[in-house]
């Protein structure tokens, strides 16, 4: 199966790069290139990909901006949204999760972990680069409220099992692993988190690891 990828990034060099390395593979596919956010908004709506690398300082709309507009819209609800950026402050890494952001990396990533980022958010998963991963647990950890406080709606309607599971891609565990600890296969695992996701309302598996931890359903 082939993947989409739409590239909105303002700096030419950027996004010559991304173009080269996505056209390098295989399965991937150039679906179409932005110079700023309404350009991509534009181009999504005419076009929609499968996954979106997005930056997020560009002029005219910004890239969070665009990436709430893209998360809002239920047309677009199967288009994931990759943000690529030279910046790691908190605001924006947290803007983009919770504005549903497939994954988060910075720019001099190295091309086998954008690569892999770009597959994982066509599945349905999420890639964080290691530095940002880091500092999103932390954070999530000072921040997270006791489980009676803080309640996201549907979470009552899990099973144990998808608790288990919540709890496990709280941790960063992907599909295989998930199913290594409990002893189930991938495929059993990935029906799990997609149960949980269409329950909790989440987009992607970013936005569950927000919640297990707003959950303390992580130590």
């Amino acid at each position: 199966m082939t993947i989409t990828v739409g590239i909105a990034d303002d700096q030419q060099l950027i996004r010559l790069g991304l173009r080269v390395l996505i056209e390098s593979e295989d399965d991937l596919e150039l679906s179409w290139e932005a110079e700023d956010g309404r350009e991509a908004l534009q181009l999504v709506r005419r076009m929609p990909p499968d996954v979106i690398l997005m930056d997020i300082r560009m002029p005219v709309l910004d890239g969070i901006e665009a990436l709430r507009q893209i998360a809002a819209d239920p047309a677009l609800a199967s288009v994931r949204v990759v943000v690529l950026t030279t910046f790691e402050s908190d605001e924006y890494v947290f803007d983009a999760l919770r504005s549903g952001a497939a994954g988060f990396l910075i720019k001099d990533a190295d091309p086998s972990d954008l690569l892999r980022a770009v597959r994982l958010a066509a599945a349905g998963e999420s890639l964080l680069s290691p530095s940002v991963a880091r500092r999103v647990i932390d954070s999530l950890r000072g921040q997270r409220e006791p489980l009676g406080h803080r309640r996201p709606p549907g979470l009552a309607s899990l099973t144990d099992r998808e608790r288990e599971v919540l709890a496990l891609i709280g941790e960063g565990l992907n599909n295989e692993e998930i199913g290594r600890r409990l002893f189930v296969s991938p495929a059993t695992a990935r029906t799990h988190v997609s149960r949980a996701m269409t329950k909790l309302g989440a987009r992607d598996r970013a936005q569950l690891v927000v919640i297990a931890y707003q959950s303390g359903l992580v130590a």
